[in-house]
């Protein structure tokens, strides 16, 4: 059986991109198909050498570093990618791989990490955040926002099962699409970040991210401020380091970008791993969770599939509801007084749900379902 597998675009290695290679190691066989390749050699060794096919886009000006500008042009160049020849289409979507052309007779599975945000229920904070609210430009934004989600309503119809990649992105798939899917949580590193019980907790707080605005870095760091005698340290760099930096008192420690060697000792040291965002899934908690670290988190979103609260049975985190740092700061508060009951080696285990060997395991499980169920056929 000839297989494909669409992903949006190869430029950098993150979540959607390790969904990806773990989709390659449950089919090897299959050939890649992307509007843009950018992908670096040491990458590209985690896609098993592959190299995709490509769109025009590939030949734009400065398509390398501006890719997302032509987001406009994005539904007509995926539709122009030839997949005939290829019984089963596997699409790994956030924008608009799941909207490639198919037939009939074929087998198209998406895996969708989010319907196209910015064009959706997040349309209103990324023309803020752009600062497109109002002006000419903001009103031809817009109407291009528009005309993408009409799209992406519309070529929904050409898929013929949905995996969502969280609850949460069930949800939204079905307000969006009016489609049901079925939740296959994406692999996380469970083995790489590893529990060690030898290594005594220390008396600071973690967060970990890149610095952009949603996730929310800024607040963290607000609400440690007012809290002096509370030790936070924060891993990750990006366009908002230099403004959190001036914010930061003596008791948080920004230390940049990192290796993963230090990010894993910090967070099998660290007493809390704090996670302010509002994420589709998010793979840092879990993360944190595998190295015994129980969270103080955003209780919206993925973290809520991702963390058991203190209303469960094994609890491994504690919940705030609001962006705000009073919120966070009362969580801290909450969280140190449960503390005995927030146990490494149930964080651990939690953890362990959300493996490589189990997302592989249930997607090859899924995809033999629905061969059965569309062909009649069995391997």
């Amino acid at each position: 059986m000839k297989v494909a597998i669409v992903h949006d675009w190869l430029v950098t290695y993150a979540g959607a991109e390790k969904v990806l290679s773990e989709i390659l190691k449950v089919y090897p066989q299959a050939d890649i198909f992307s509007l843009v390749d950018f992908f670096e050699d040491k990458d590209r060794k985690k896609i098993m050498g592959k190299k995709s096919t490509t769109t025009i886009i590939q030949k734009f000006p400065m398509a390398k570093k501006k890719y997302r500008n032509y987001l406009w042009f994005m539904p007509y160049a995926i539709e122009q990618l030839d997949l005939s020849a290829y019984e089963l289409i596997i699409s790994s979507s956030h924008a608009v791989a799941k909207g490639i052309l198919t037939s009939p007779d074929q087998l198209h599975i998406s895996y969708v990490h989010s319907p196209i945000r910015y064009a959706w229920d997040m349309q209103h904070q990324y023309l803020k955040e752009a600062n497109l609210e109002k002006g000419l430009k903001g009103v031809l934004v817009r109407s291009m926002l528009k005309k993408i989600r009409d799209w992406d309503y519309r070529t929904a119809n050409g898929v013929d099962f949905f995996i969502s990649n969280s609850d949460f992105i069930g949800r939204r798939i079905w307000k969006v699409y009016r489609r049901e899917s079925t939740t296959i949580y994406p692999p996380v590193d469970v083995n790489d970040f590893d529990y060690d019980s030898s290594i005594v907790k220390e008396d600071f707080y973690l967060t970990a991210s890149r610095m952009v605005p949603y996730k929310k870095i800024e607040l963290i760091v607000e609400a440690f401020a007012e809290m002096p005698d509370k030790k936070l340290v924060v891993i990750g760099t990006g366009p908002d380091f230099e403004k959190i930096k001036s914010k930061a008192t003596s008791n948080v420690t920004l230390m940049g970008y990192q290796s993963f060697e230090v990010l894993k000792e910090n967070m099998q040291k660290a007493k809390g791993f704090v996670f302010a965002a509002e994420e589709d899934f998010g793979i840092t908690p879990v993360e944190a969770q595998a190295c015994g670290t129980p969270v103080i988190a955003f209780g919206k979103g993925g973290s809520l599939e991702t963390v058991r609260g203190l209303n469960t049975k094994k609890p491994t985190g504690v919940f705030f509801y609001e962006q705000t740092t009073d919120a966070i700061q009362y969580a801290i508060e909450n969280f140190e007084k449960n503390i005995d009951i927030l146990k490494p080696e149930n964080c651990r285990a939690h953890a362990l749900a959300f493996s490589p060997e189990q997302f592989k395991q249930k997607l090859e499980q899924f995809v033999d379902e629905k061969k059965l169920e569309k062909w009649g056929l069995e391997e």
